[in-house]
């Protein structure tokens, strides 16, 4: 077998994984996505609920981000890296350790709406700023990429914490409980790779893309 036709198969493999395991977690996913939306929602209202002076600081702190990058296109790339790395490891092994306890189901959902609210008001911020056309374009050369794995990865968490929690309540027996908590520690160790994955990008993809389109914002 060639390598083309391996690296196909695995590949085939992989998307069916995924797709068997969203259907198998159908009505968990909708009530996660649901939770996000919401935070979503809230932070564009809040944005638009705050005071004069906060929008002209919001606005006045993005202004300044954009001229020194645009003065300085010179980014440490091994510092963003290694911060996005670092905020997403406490992200991943914060939902890991909620979803492996019972009462912290609550705190995984509390989390994924907190994150669905920073991303509401991150667009909403920017919009305000640069308008609805640089606004988008400042998005999507600055955030977009990331988030297209970023924000399937922790809806993932906190369904593999649901799954565990609704497992513990079914069956309460320690073997069960110790299966449940190693299939849940298996799954978070592979998310935390693609979110990995996913400051890889933030750093060496989008910063450039940034670069190049920040002089047309």
């Amino acid at each position: 077998m060639s390598l083309k036709r391996r690296r196909y198969n695995n590949t085939s493999k992989l998307k069916e994984l995924i797709l068997n395991h969203i259907e198998n977690n159908i009505k968990e996913y909708f009530v996660v996505s649901i939770i996000f939306i919401i935070g979503v929602i809230i932070g564009v209202i809040f944005i638009n609920k705050v005071s004069e002076l906060q929008r002209d600081e919001i606005t006045s702190y993005l202004s300044t981000f954009k001229t020194e990058l645009e003065a300085d296109k010179s980014v440490d790339e091994a510092k963003l890296l290694f911060d996005s790395i670092k905020m997403n490891m406490l992200l991943a092994i914060f939902l890991w350790f909620m979803g492996s306890t019972v009462i912290g189901i609550s705190i995984v959902y509390l989390t994924i709406c907190f994150r669905g609210f920073c991303l509401g008001y991150t667009i909403s911020s920017i919009i305000l700023t640069f308008g609805i056309g640089k606004g988008m374009l400042f998005l999507f050369s600055s955030i977009f990429l990331q988030n297209i794995l970023f924000i399937p990865c922790i809806l993932a968490l906190a369904v593999s914490g649901m799954k565990l929690h609704n497992s513990i309540m079914e069956d309460k027996r320690r073997e069960n409980i110790k299966i449940e908590i190693l299939r849940h520690t298996i799954f978070s160790l592979i998310i935390l790779f693609i979110l990995i994955i996913s400051s890889l990008i933030e750093a060496y993809i989008s910063k450039n893309i940034l670069i190049e389109i920040i002089k047309y914002i």
